[in-house]
């Protein structure tokens, strides 16, 4: 089953609210966001989160280390001390990363844990789901082949990179807006593996690249050469926007939106990114509706829904569809878009 990490969540909650204790492996290429996904659902379900990168891991370290104990007789037997990172108690999520990346004796090892929900003399409490991920074979990564048994015991699900779900998240995490922009511009560079290269586009690579350049540091080192020569010339076309401060303000009536079709994309979406609340929104609504045509409209108010919801403002929202037919009816498509 292939889901977009959106989709993946909602999946991975219906297991949680369902107590549905079934392994679950979640394939996908490196740097899709994975891990990040999994840790999101804990937190929304308040579950404790326990990250094991198998990979970086010995078979002690996951089984303990054998100790010697007296009886009382004059011998005695050893008894396997598990690792402090494993749970005793309470709720949670025990997340096994880089599972099909650990070597053979590794993964016979968690599969104990997987399978039996116990290793050596440590037992899973009850209240604790077993997930894992991996990378796939046709992503170049040094992965071992998983034992059938261990495949056959597990729910499999594949997560791709979706750009919608991404642009929500980058929205309401306030990646910088030249990131968020120039993707919308060129959602195909959201992720594009290069495995001769150590450096290349993916979500992860992003949200560091955005740090970098907020930093005022080139991005290339997270996102690669070549996409980084793209960003760093998008970025370029910003000198060429209108002042989008006296737009959210109300003031934008003498400014013009430009023609060229890339710093449409910097404008429309960097006025959404910026609206901190329901009237600059509005002003900037009324501005390009009087500045561009129904797909830049569009654009606007999709990454505007976008952001609202994923900084819980449903408030502005909800105040700005009364104050124009036409925007009432773009925030319903889109909503109407986004549970489809």
């Amino acid at each position: 089953m292939s889901l977009t990490p959106t989709e993946l969540q909602s999946y991975l909650s219906a297991l949680i609210s369902g107590e549905l204790k079934l392994s679950t492996m979640i394939w996908g290429p490196p740097g899709v966001g994975k891990s990040s996904v999994v840790a999101q659902v804990a937190t929304r379900h308040g579950l404790e989160f326990v990250d094991v990168r198998l990979s970086q891991l010995a078979p002690t370290d996951l089984r303990g280390l054998p100790v010697p104990e007296a009886d009382g007789q004059g011998s005695g037997v050893s008894k396997w001390y598990p690792p402090e990172f494993l749970p005793r108690a309470g709720r949670g999520v025990l997340f096994l990363d880089e599972v099909n990346m650990a070597p053979p004796t590794m993964q016979g090892m968690a599969q104990q844990l997987i399978l039996d929900r116990r290793v050596g003399s440590y037992e899973l409490p009850e209240g604790w789901f077993v997930w894992a991920a991996g990378n796939r074979k046709e992503d170049r990564a040094s992965v071992f082949d998983m034992p059938a048994p261990l495949a056959n015991r597990f729910l499999h699900l594949s997560v791709r990179a979706d750009f919608d779900a991404w642009r929500a998240y980058a929205l309401g995490r306030g990646l910088h807006e030249h990131v968020i922009a120039f993707l919308t511009f060129r959602p195909e560079l959201l992720h594009r593996l290069d495995p001769s290269q150590p450096a290349w586009p993916s979500p992860r690579a992003w949200e560091m690249a955005a740090q970098l350049h907020r930093a005022g540091l080139d991005a290339s080192p997270a996102i690669g050469d070549a996409a980084g020569a793209e960003f760093g010339a998008f970025v370029r076309l910003y000198e060429q926007l209108p002042d989008l401060g006296h737009v959210l303000q109300g003031k934008g009536s003498g400014l013009r939106l430009p023609d060229e079709p890339s710093v449409r994309y910097a404008a429309v979406v960097g006025l959404a990114a910026r609206a901190a609340t329901a009237d600059e929104a509005f002003s900037a609504f009324t501005w390009l509706a009087d500045s561009a045509g129904p797909e830049w409209l569009q654009l606007y108010v999709a990454t505007l829904v976008s952001k609202f919801q994923s900084i819980g403002q449903l408030a502005d929202l909800a105040d700005l569809v009364g104050r124009d037919p036409r925007l009432a009816d773009l925030v319903q498509q889109t909503l109407t878009l986004t549970e489809g």
